[in-house]
């Protein structure tokens, strides 16, 4: 296999993923990213931790999936992370699946809104 060949594979792993993630990120409530992988989860709990080392985060998850090419299995019921760095976590803002997107109802002074 060329580095060419080698190149082209990792690349298309990369963009299968990020279809992946595309088509779950609305069945999750949240993002969570540390030093070493991002998350979607739907139950995020963070505990800031102090030793005579210094300070780490213990983060557990439920109901999770992982961004990371080379896993089989994204999808995880339980995830607990152990890290000396930031973790961002941000609530997802989901639409309402209901709505049409660019509908906002009759425009004031419409003379066709009934």
């Amino acid at each position: 296999m060329s580095a060419e060949e080698l190149e082209n594979f990792e690349t298309d792993l990369e963009l299968q993923l990020y279809r992946e993630y595309r088509d779950v990120a609305g069945l999750f409530q949240f993002v969570v990213e540390t030093d070493r992988r991002f998350y979607l989860a739907n139950s995020v709990r963070i505990d800031p931790v102090e030793t005579r080392n210094g300070l780490y985060f213990d983060v557990e998850l439920k109901d999770a999936w992982v961004w990371d090419v080379y896993r089989s299995a994204r999808f995880v019921k339980h995830v607990r992370v152990m890290s000396f760095k930031d973790v961002n976590v941000e609530e997802l803002a989901h639409t309402d699946p209901f709505s049409v997107p660019g509908a906002a109802g009759p425009a004031a002074g419409d003379p066709t809104a009934s």
